[in-house]
């Protein structure tokens, strides 16, 4: 009986890390017109605040995917008193290829769905940074221009 968790590790962390490049290259992409309107076409410090959003992005799915890795296999620990320690049993082990690919699918499943909740997260940051630029626009004094007296 030979457990299939290594081959799941080995599965679930591409496709995780690789979701979360391909979530943050198409956010922060498009996400580069929101931050040029929010800081009046000043490209310099435009580009520089996206790219601090995406590395934010970047620690906070590839931890939250990491740190999400283990796979519960219902662990349980007893005491043998054969052997005077406590030794673990597993509920359940990925010894089909069928238990193998519903844990993968419960597994990414979930971390796409965070990744769906993160990614409107920062849209929203993204919008209300817009409104708050136009509003602050619109509170400015507009100049005076006085024609010299003839």
């Amino acid at each position: 009986m030979t457990t299939k968790i290594v081959l799941a590790y080995m599965i679930y962390l591409p496709l995780a890390l690789g979701l979360t490049l391909y979530v943050a290259r198409t956010l922060f992409t498009n996400g580069r017109t929101f931050m040029l309107d929010i800081f009046k076409g000043k490209e310099d410090i435009a580009n520089a605040t996206n790219k601090l959003f995406e590395v934010g992005f970047y620690l906070l799915n590839m931890g939250f995917a990491l740190l999400i890795l283990k796979i519960d296999q219902g662990e349980r620990f007893e005491y043998d008193p054969n052997i005077g320690e406590q030794v673990v049993t597993f509920t359940r082990v990925l010894d089909t290829n069928q238990e193998m690919v519903e844990a993968l699918a419960h597994k990414i499943g979930g971390f796409a769905i965070y990744l769906g909740v993160m990614l409107f997260l920062n849209l929203f940051l993204f919008f209300r940074g817009r409104k708050k630029s136009r509003q602050s626009m619109m509170t400015q004094p507009v100049p005076v221009v006085v024609a010299p007296a003839r």
